[in-house]
C-alpha cells in the first residue's frame, strides 16, 4: 500500500469542492430488497461475493456501467476510444463527477484505485480480472511497483489504460467492483474503517447511511451523483436473509418489494396465487462441489473423485429439491457460453456401474468406506442438497460423509486456507459474459482457486484463450480446456442456475439479464 499512498498528494491537487446542487424533489419512498447473506465487505477491491456485489453496484460506479438489461453504457466516463489493435483504451471522464461528500472525482482517483486493486498488499481476491493491463501480473506478484502499471493520466479528465494483449471483454471488467474508484483520503485517515457506515464515501447513485450487521443495510440517495435526478427511490434497504422461506414469508407480508430468490418447489403455487410476480430467466452460474486437491483423501485420486461425481443423480436435485427451472450440470460451462455438448447421453445405470468400479479401484468398498467431510455455508437449500447427495453416496457406494455447516465468512476463510477442507460447496457466477470467466478460475495462479489445482497444460490453454481473437480457434480451445478440467475431475458440477426473483406488481423497471445485475436506480414504484 505504501507504493500507492504517494499518489494521494497528486490526487488532492485535483480535488476541488463542488457547489451544492438545487434541492431535489422530496422522495420519501423506500425500496426493500432481500439479499441472501450478510455482505462480507463494502470495499469494492475486497469484494468477491454476490450479496456484496449487489450493494456495491448501488454505491459505486466504474468508468463503464450497465443498463437495466445488462448492456454496457458510459458510467463515470462519458465516452472512450479503443485503438485498432485493441491495446489502448482512452477514457474521457464526465465534467461533473463528484464523491458523495461533494469533492470532485477525477482521473487521479481511478489511477489510485486501479493501482490499489493490483497492489499485492491489498490482497484483492478479484485482482486477476485486471491482468490484461501492462505489468499487472508483475505488480500482483510483487516483482514490479504499482507505478509501472500501464495506466496514464494526461489530464484530470482523461485516463489511458494500456493492455499487454487484446482482451475483448475488458470493458466488461471496468464495470466490475474491482475497477471501482475508492476515496483515497478516507483510506489514509481511517484505514480498515474506511468502508464502515461512518466513513464510506462513494460515487454511485446511493451512499451508505446505516449498517446493522445481519439485520439491514440502508442506503440513501446520493445527491452528488451526476444522474441523480432520475433516481426514483429516496432510500434502499438491503436485508441479509439466508432463509428463502423466511424471505418469502416477509415478501407475502408486504415487508419486501423484491426477493433475492424463490424457495424450492414454490413456483407452481406462486404462479397461481401471485401471478406475474415471479421472474425466472437464464443466468450464467454453476453450483458445484470442489475437491481439495492438496491433501488426502482426494489428492492424486482422480478415480475416486470421478466415482463420487458419477454417483450423483442431478435430475433429482433439480426437479425434486429445487424445482424452479434449474438445469442438471453435466459440464462446467452453463448454456449460452459455449456450443451444446456433443457427448452422447449415458444412462444412470451405466454411470452407477462405472462409479462402483472406480470406487473399488481407488481402494474403497462397503466394508472399507471412504470417510470425508463436506463443508457448506449456512442455507436451508445448501443443507437440503448436501443431505441428499450424502445419502446418494452412502446408498450407491457406502461413503460416509460428515456435513459441516458454517457461517459465510468462516466458510470462505476455511476454503481459502485449504488446511481442513476435503469437499466444499461452491458456486461460480460469471464476472463477465465470456467462457474465460469460468475457465480462468482454476488456473494455478488464480486467488479464487480453492481446489489447489495446478496444471501447466491447463494454464497454457487458458492463456491461449485469453489472447486469441479468432473465434473458431478460440471456441476449440475453450472446449479443450473444459474437457481437461472435467477429465481431471477437479470439481463436481451439480446444476446450472436460473435467476429467480419475486417483484411486487407496483415495482417497475426490472429487466432480466444473464449476469443478474439489477441496479436500484433503474427501479421505480408505479
Amino acid at each position: 500500500m505504501k507504493h500507492i499512498l504517494a499518489l494521494s498528494f497528486t490526487l488532492l491537487l485535483f480535488l476541488t469542492p463542488l457547489s451544492n446542487s438545487t434541492a431535489e424533489t422530496n422522495r420519501s419512498d423506500t425500496l426493500h430488497r432481500g439479499n441472501s447473506t450478510e455482505p462480507v465487505t463494502l470495499d469494492p477491491h475486497q469484494s468477491e461475493d454476490v450479496s456484496s456485489g449487489n450493494i456495491l453496484r448501488d454505491l459505486f460506479e466504474g468508468l463503464v456501467t450497465e443498463d437495466a438489461a445488462g448492456n454496457l453504457i458510459p458510467g463515470a466516463a462519458e465516452k472512450w476510444s479503443i485503438s485498432k489493435d485493441g491495446l489502448i483504451y482512452t477514457f474521457h471522464l464526465r465534467d461533473c463527477l463528484a464523491w458523495s461528500n461533494g469533492e470532485a472525482l477525477t482521473a487521479a482517483d481511478f489511477v489510485f484505485s486501479l493501482r490499489r486493486a493490483l497492489d499485492p498488499e491489498t490482497v484483492a481476491p478479484m485482482a486477476e480480472l485486471l491482468a490484461p493491463i501492462i505489468n499487472a501480473r508483475d505488480v500482483m506478484n510483487g516483482s514490479k511497483q504499482v507505478e509501472l502499471l500501464g495506466i496514464d493520466m494526461p489530464d484530470s479528465h482523461t485516463l489511458v489504460i494500456r493492455l499487454q494483449q487484446a482482451a475483448p471483454w475488458f470493458l466488461q471488467i471496468l464495470s466490475h467492483p474491482i475497477a471501482y474508484p475508492v476515496y483515497a483520503t478516507s483510506l489514509i485517515n481511517h484505514k480498515d474503517k474506511a468502508f464502515s457506515a461512518e466513513h464510506l464515501i462513494s460515487n454511485g447513485a446511493w451512499q451508505l447511511q446505516q449498517w446493522i450487521p445481519y439485520e439491514k443495510l440502508q442506503l440513501k440517495r446520493n445527491t452528488k451523483y451526476y444522474d441523480g435526478k432520475k433516481t426514483y427511490f429516496n432510500q434502499v434497504i438491503y436485508y441479509p436473509i439466508d432463509s428463502s422461506n423466511a424471505e418469502f414469508s416477509r415478501y407475502r407480508a408486504g415487508e419486501f418489494d423484491w426477493t433475492d430468490t424463490i424457495p424450492p418447489n414454490k413456483l407452481g403455487w406462486i404462479n397461481k396465487n401471485l401471478p406475474g410476480q415471479a421472474f425466472i430467466s437464464p443466468y450464467l452460474g454453476t453450483y458445484y462441489y470442489g475437491f481439495n486437491l492438496t491433501r488426502p483423501p482426494f489428492q492424486g485420486k482422480a478415480d475416486l473423485r470421478r466415482a463420487l461425481s458419477l454417483a450423483i443423480d442431478r435430475s433429482i436435485i433439480t426437479s425434486k429439491l429445487l424445482g424452479n427451472g434449474e438445469l442438471p450440470a453435466d459440464r462446467w460451462l452453463p448454456p449460452g457460453l459455449v456450443a451444446e455438448s456433443t457427448m452422447k447421453p449415458v444412462s444412470k445405470e451405466q454411470n452407477l456401474k462405472l462409479a462402483k468400479e472406480l470406487y473399488r479401484k481407488a481402494g474403497y468398498s462397503q466394508n472399507n468406506p471412504l470417510r470425508t467431510t463436506l463443508h457448506y455455508n449456512s442455507s436451508e437449500q445448501n443443507k437440503r442438497i448436501a443431505v441428499a447427495i450424502a445419502a446418494m453416496w452412502k446408498k450407491n457406494l457406502g461413503v460416509k460423509v460428515q456435513l459441516i455447516n458454517e457461517e459465510w465468512k468462516v466458510f470462505l476463510n476455511r476454503r481459502k486456507s485449504k488446511t481442513e477442507t476435503q469437499l466444499y460447496r461452491a458456486s461460480w457466477i460469471a464476472d463477465y459474459n465470456d467462457a474465460s470467466s469460468f475457465l480462468a478460475l482454476f488456473t494455478s495462479n488464480n486467488a479464487k482457486n480453492d481446489t489447489g489445482y495446478a496444471n501447466k497444460d491447463y494454464d497454457s490453454l487458458i492463456a491461449q484463450i485469453e489472447s486469441t481473437m479468432d473465434k473458431e480457434k478460440r471456441d476449440r480451445l475453450i472446449q479443450q480446456a473444459e474437457k481437461k478440467l472435467l477429465d481431471d475431475q477437479v470439481i463436481i458440477p451439480i446444476y446450472h442456475y436460473v435467476s429467480r426473483h419475486l417483484v411486487k406488481p407496483d415495482i417497475k423497471g426490472y429487466k432480466p439479464n444473464p449476469l443478474d445485475h439489477h441496479y436500484s436506480r433503474y427501479l421505480y414504484r408505479e
